[in-house]
């Protein structure tokens, strides 16, 4: 009886002795569970706090393309609110009478020659009231009947014959041709009054196998304004 009493008692102590081991176990897993927990609330924190943020930005940026979708309409408003007072100021105090003009040829050096007989485009604009001008295609546009007054230099620096037409629409009005025997740099001038209808095109040509040069220091000029109406 006593021999079973004693067995009854280790086999109590050796189960109390798992328990308090799988207890021990328990609590382990318990902190690394607590743990893993803690790490995981935090990392859900920052991934909250990252949205809120991404939210806020967009909240921002919206707000900004909203306000700057505002100005860029306030201010195309006042763009056309400018033109419309400028135009309707042009309107008014434009004088078609106000008309002169001068223009270089170019700055880079010769032109021509060329083949055929050419337009010469006087790309350097010095003046231009009125805007009877056209320094793309370099031809002047009578804006009004009257008088006006034409100028011209030509320019080269090789031997040989320089010149150009003076053209009203389609008609040659004027030829104007200098011999350079000497070599180094010539120039001749010359100016003529024509009579134009309003309309009337006047622009330069240069013939062909012919050329001249210009640069920063304008030795070809093109020039012309109106005496007086009619």
């Amino acid at each position: 009886m006593a021999a079973r009493l004693a067995a009854g008692e280790s086999q109590r102590e050796a189960l109390e002795s798992r328990l308090d081991a799988e207890e021990a176990i328990l609590e382990t897993l318990k902190t690394e569970s607590s743990a893993e927990l803690s790490v995981l609330d935090a990392r859900m924190d920052t991934s909250e706090k990252q949205t809120a943020s991404v939210d806020a930005r967009a909240g921002v940026l919206s707000r900004l393309w909203a306000e700057l979708h505002t100005n860029a309409t306030v201010m195309e408003s006042k763009m056309d609110r400018t033109k419309e007072h400028l135009d309707q100021w042009m309107s008014q105090n434009h004088d078609p009478t106000r008309v002169a003009f001068s223009a270089g040829l170019t700055d880079s050096g010769a032109v021509g020659p060329f083949a055929d007989e050419t337009t010469l485009v006087y790309s350097k604009t010095l003046t231009n009231i009125g805007q009877a001008y056209n320094q793309t295609t370099g031809i002047f546009r009578a804006p009004v009947r009257g008088l006006y007054c034409f100028l011209f230099t030509v320019a080269d620096f090789l031997n040989g014959y320089r010149g150009v037409y003076l053209y009203r629409n389609a008609q040659r009005v004027f030829f104007s041709l200098e011999l350079n025997a000497h070599g180094g740099y010539a120039s001749s001038s010359t100016g003529v009054p024509l009579l134009l209808e309003a309309g009337d095109n006047v622009y330069l040509r240069l013939p062909g196998s012919y050329r001249l040069y210009d640069d920063n220091r304008n030795f070809s000029l093109f020039s012309g304004f109106l005496l007086f109406p009619l």
